[in-house]
């Protein structure tokens, strides 16, 4: 028994360690290439919440000197998971010797859904940066939020009607209480969970912020499926964690790439997959507390200016009114990273505890 749990240990932290070094390496050639074909966009403001340009936000942006930074650093992330992913499961296929079985995490009970979910997710978020980059779609570029939110709640009922029909699952896990059966009902909140964590997307603003909150909360969801035995899950958790840590080196401010489009809207996605894949959706907003917290300041602006006629923060989403007050930018994605550990964390353990 002790054996087996030090090589799923092994399998989880080395996938994990390769994946860092195939970012790493890899992150270089990347790079070359978005800022050899200028991929950003040539926007020099920033569109506000309720329509027109927002001059507080778009002067935060001017001062860190964003333009000329690329977009699509998603690829990244996306990219190194499919080649580890589909790496380990050919040389299990071809070879087929007990290391290399014992390596593939590609399992259809465990993986095939996540991965499906990040890569639609990531393919529909980099169709927007693409057109972002050529200056294609409305004034400010892109894909309009109604087609987004049209085309994430389009892959929300895909994943909705899996976990539904073939998984045969109707029901969500409170800790403390048990299973609660939601029965029919449980397709459309699948899919407002997922609008919710897409819409969490915004925190993609400061150099490094949004990587290093989604690798907290992906972290925490690895150890819940890896306390539940669902090992190839966690590793393939895992794997993402290393590509993103990659990402979070050359991230370091100033930033070499953003996630952008690409990587928020796969990852959110995923995010929100894993989240019934491990039955612990109800621990969801403490693990990504940073996202409801952001998501939750744009909502809280719209409404105050429309109802009040007057905003409640300098700036939103809420790491931009922290900058406004004067906090650097590297002082506000530290202190959010700290947030989302103690979050991950909370979460995690709420969820196995009470489960």
């Amino acid at each position: 028994m002790q054996e087996v749990i030090v090589l799923d240990v092994l399998k989880v932290f080395g996938l994990s360690s390769l994946s860092f070094f195939v970012a790493f390496f890899s992150t270089p050639i990347l790079t070359h290439y978005l800022y050899k074909y200028k991929m950003w966009s040539n926007r020099t403001s920033r569109e506000s919440l309720g329509g027109g340009a927002a001059i507080i936000v778009g002067g935060i942006l001017k001062e860190r000197t964003v333009e000329n930074t690329p977009r699509m650093g998603g690829i990244l992330v996306w990219g190194t998971t499919l080649l580890v992913t589909l790496f380990f499961w050919i040389l299990s296929e071809v070879h087929g010797g007990e290391l290399f079985q014992k390596l593939n995490f590609f399992s259809r009970n465990q993986t095939w859904l996540p991965l499906a979910a990040l890569l639609a997710g990531s393919f529909v978020g980099l169709i927007d940066d693409w057109m972002k980059v050529r200056g294609i779609g409305e004034t400010w570029g892109g894909l309009d939020l109604t087609k987004r939110i049209l085309l994430v709640l389009a892959i929300g009922a895909i994943g909705a009607w899996w976990f539904y029909v073939p998984l045969e699952t109707n029901s969500i896990l409170v800790p403390f209480y048990g299973e609660v059966v939601l029965g029919f009902l449980f397709i459309p909140f699948f899919m407002l969970t997922m609008l919710a964590v897409f819409s969490g997307g915004v925190i993609d603003g400061l150099d490094g912020l949004a990587g290093g909150v989604l690798a907290s909360a992906i972290a925490a969801y690895g150890g819940i499926a890896f306390f539940q035995q669902q090992i190839d899950l966690a590793a393939f958790l895992g794997v993402i964690g290393g590509a993103l840590l990659a990402f979070l080196w050359y991230n370091i401010p100033p930033a070499r790439f953003y996630l952008s489009e690409t990587g928020m809207l796969g990852l959110t996605v995923l995010i929100t997959v894993v989240a019934f894949l491990t039955k612990a959706v109800i621990v969801l907003p403490i693990i990504a507390f940073p996202l409801v917290v952001t998501a939750g300041s744009d909502i809280i602006q719209v409404a105050s200016k429309r109802l009040r006629g007057k905003k409640v923060f300098l700036a939103a989403p809420i790491h931009h009114h922290f900058e406004a007050k004067g906090w650097p930018h590297y002082k506000v994605t530290m202190r959010f990273w700290v947030v989302s550990v103690v979050t991950a964390v909370m979460g995690m353990v709420i969820h196995l505890i009470g489960s």
